[in-house]
């Protein structure tokens, strides 16, 4: 990785690219501290100082926007909007003929179905805005023996309407920044956005690790268990970084023999390839889907503040540090794994585009049998990822859990999101340089 990074430098053009979305990630930085305006930063952080404890959609807001959430700023929302209005176009895609006729018209129809995905945004955004408006004027929370509102003051239509335009706003030049780094960048705009929110966390992460370490030199009592949670915690962080990278980078190997064909004088065909089925198929999206899933209960109960009832019974059920809630997980991930891949790979089509090509699997016959053996095998290779998923989304609450240092969290989804943008942004690199190395045919 590190020889891909040097020899990009080396080139002009990539070199640009590369400072184009280091600058794209600056405008990001600043934009993270330009406050909203008639929001209570300080009431925000003691919001968020509890939600640390809970396992819920404000956690993970605030997590992608690097913190910009707990300060009231700008960019609060990211790119969530976006990343739920994408989620949606996928859906509705499959179910919809309208969209997918679109989907396959070529890059007009992309244009077409981006621009409707860009519409929705602000749609959600807008709502969302308003979501977190109406928390923000119905639950103010007790600071000592007063009560102290999210909002700096001023409570009307007015502020209202500032509060939701500027949080729209945000997600809308998030989105537009986005769009520039897949334009003039490198890599994927929206993951690098949420990548670099997630990385500007971790000095915060850094600082509990010292502060524990320096409590351990204070109080001989908890000496050896914190010197040992803490060690323990930055070997359980490479350790998944490893198991990431195996895992994004092992593949089934399905075998494809082309069959030899004669044109005029030649002969074509006859080579032996393979399809590769990647073992992350459905990447970090199902640990997403499931974190949301559950935190649905607990976002609700943030506007309503149940009291009692079957929700409050559920709500208790789905404590983050309940096995409940680990096993709701478990399943959850499992099943959007298999409808993840379900809705984006389709053995039939794949089986159809291997016999116009004149190609076969060996010991397969083409056809329904083709079609049912590439099916068995997206099974077992999606069975293994949710497997890998589920242990890397797992591992950091039973490490909480055990090790009752709440403050030590490792973030299983945010070490995806990491690894998994680093890998990605680096073969976009090196596919680059091996463009601009390739000499052809003439040469």
């Amino acid at each position: 990785m590190l020889r891909i990074l040097k020899n990009a430098w080396k080139m002009p053009d990539l070199r640009k690219k590369i400072f184009y979305t280091f600058m794209i990630i600056v405008i990001f930085r600043l934009g993270s501290l330009i406050p909203v305006p008639f929001l209570n930063p300080e009431a925000l952080k003691v919001l968020m100082e509890g939600m640390s404890q809970e396992n819920n959609a404000l956690s993970f807001l605030n997590t992608f926007s690097g913190g910009a959430f707990s300060q009231g700023t700008l960019f609060a929302m990211s790119v969530s909007p976006y990343i739920n209005a994408s989620i949606i176009i996928q859906l509705m895609t499959i179910v919809l003929p309208f969209l997918e006729r679109l989907s396959k018209e070529g890059e007009e129809g992309r244009k077409k179905v981006n621009a409707i995905t860009r519409y929705l945004t602000i749609i959600l955004g807008i709502m969302q805005g308003f979501g977190y408006y109406w928390f923000f004027l119905r639950r103010p929370i007790k600071d000592n023996l007063h009560a102290v509102s999210y909002l700096s003051g001023f409570e009307g239509v007015f502020s209202a309407v500032v509060i939701i335009a500027t949080f729209t706003a945000g997600v809308a030049l998030m989105m537009w920044l986005g769009e520039r780094i897949n334009k003039n960048g490198v890599g994927n705009g929206t993951s690098v956005l949420i990548f670099a929110g997630i990385v500007s966390k971790m000095p915060e992460t850094v600082g509990q690790l010292w502060a524990a370490i320096k409590q351990a030199q204070e109080y001989p009592s908890a000496y050896s268990k914190n010197y040992f949670f803490v060690s323990l915690f930055v070997f359980l962080f490479l350790s998944l970084v490893w198991v990431i990278v195996f895992t994004n980078d092992a593949e089934r190997r399905i075998p494809i023999q082309y069959a030899k064909r004669v044109s005029g004088r030649k002969m074509y065909g006859g080579q032996n390839s393979h399809l590769p089925v990647k073992v992350g198929l459905s990447g970090v999206m199902p640990v997403i889907f499931a974190s949301t899933i559950l935190a649905m209960p607990g976002t609700i109960a943030l506007f309503f503040k149940p009291e009692g009832g079957w929700f409050k019974s559920l709500l208790d059920a789905l404590a983050p540090d309940s096995w409940i809630y680990a096993l709701c997980y478990f399943v959850f991930i499992f099943l959007f794994s298999y409808f993840y891949v379900a809705i984006q790979y389709n053995p039939l089509e794949i089986s159809n585009n291997l016999r116009q090509s004149n190609g076969t699997i060996p010991g397969i016959r083409p056809g329904k049998p083709t079609t049912d053996y590439i099916s068995k095998v997206f099974s077992r290779v999606t069975f293994i990822g949710a497997v890998v998923l589920s242990f890397i989304a797992l591992l950091p609450m039973g490490f909480s859990a055990w090790s009752k240092m709440r403050y030590l969290s490792l973030g299983g989804t945010s070490i995806i999101i990491l690894v998994g943008v680093t890998l990605e942004t680096v073969k976009q690199m090196e596919s680059q340089i091996m463009q601009k190395h390739y000499k052809g045919f003439l040469d």
